[in-house]
């Protein structure tokens, strides 16, 4: 039953060393030097990465390498074209630019959005907590004017001032 199963994986095996040596054992040609494109068309000088078309002198040449972007010198921003031909370098720059922009801004917002949370949720611990405190000065204070109150009655009932009839003037007696 093994041999059943070894059988394809050896044959798929074999076939993939087969076409790996095949592939190993033609050399691909050097790619021509970029300056033996210019006045051809932008499609076939940017099928070898290391060129940049420019589309103002409609010249293919080497991608200066030394510099991210490729100097006035060598072509304008707005006329060279490297890997597409549709995107100059000048929409490149201005496209990375907005997006790169837009990222900081989504950044800096869900911080301040998340510290607004936590700031939240600290304002509602803090909140219950002075709420407990208000009730519970209330409760004293509710507490000191009825001792006081019983106090004052007291004396009013010492030197005979209490009226039955709280309403009642002291007069009317």
């Amino acid at each position: 039953m093994l041999g059943v199963y070894t059988s394809p994986l050896c044959a798929l095996l074999l076939f993939c060393v087969v076409f790996t040596a095949a592939d190993e054992a033609t050399p691909s040609p050097a790619p021509a030097p970029c300056t033996q494109r210019s006045n051809t068309s932008c499609a076939e000088c940017l099928q070898n990465v290391a060129c940049l078309w420019c589309s103002s002198t409609q010249q293919c040449l080497d991608y200066p390498v030394k510099n991210i972007l490729p100097p006035n010198s060598v072509c304008p921003l707005n006329g060279a074209r490297w890997g597409v031909c549709w995107v100059n370098f000048q929409i490149l720059i201005i496209t990375m630019s907005v997006l790169a922009g837009i990222i900081i801004i989504t950044v800096v917002v869900c911080c301040l959005c998340c510290c607004c949370k936590c700031e939240r949720i600290g304002n509602k611990r803090e909140d219950a907590q002075m709420e407990r405190q208000t009730r519970a000065r209330k409760a004293r204070q509710k507490a000191r004017g009825t001792e006081i109150q019983l106090r004052h009655d007291e004396i009013r009932q010492k030197y005979g001032l209490a009226k039955d009839n709280p309403y009642a003037r002291m007069d009317d007696r």
